[in-house]
């Protein structure tokens, strides 16, 4: 390549860096001065929203998971479903415990905890404990999204 070749491709480079920059500079240093400004510009930018979806992360995990809970009374208990959309440490014992102390005895249990968190369960009244009796469908599923909802605190 050419001295002049290389001259017109370093100037034709320049010229990409000034509309680029939207620098209204004539010489090269000026322009090189111009781009190094925007770069500073685009990385306050960057610190800026990385700081902005660091808070919104955090303010999400704070706020309370998207938790269903349908609790179906059978016979002698319950068959109870638990779905959320994240996983959460400790969800499933925290449930389980919030069972535990409504007398209610695990029958059968399907549970996934991967991603999202999954509970599906036939729970029987434990009448010796005192507190299975008088359980209604609605008194379970409020305990268990108040165990959800300790949880999170």
């Amino acid at each position: 390549m050419s001295s002049r070749q290389k001259k017109s491709a370093l100037h034709e480079k320049l010229m990409q860096l000034r509309d680029v920059t939207k620098s209204t500079a004539l010489n090269k240093t000026s322009i090189v001065v111009d781009a190094t400004e925007y770069i500073e510009e685009l990385k306050q930018k960057v610190e800026s929203l990385n700081q902005e979806i660091g808070t919104s992360e955090m303010s999400t995990v704070q706020n309370s998971l998207p938790v269903q809970v349908t609790v179906e009374a059978l016979e002698k208990g319950f068959l109870i479903n638990v779905y959320s959309e994240k996983n959460s440490p400790n969800l499933l014992v925290s449930i389980l415990e919030a069972f535990e102390k409504l007398g209610l005895e695990v029958l059968d249990a399907r549970v996934s905890c991967t991603d999202s968190f999954q509970l599906e369960a036939m729970f029987e009244g434990d009448n010796s404990k005192g507190h299975a009796e008088g359980l209604d469908a609605q008194v379970v599923e409020q305990a268990v999204l108040q165990a959800i909802n300790n949880l999170q605190e």
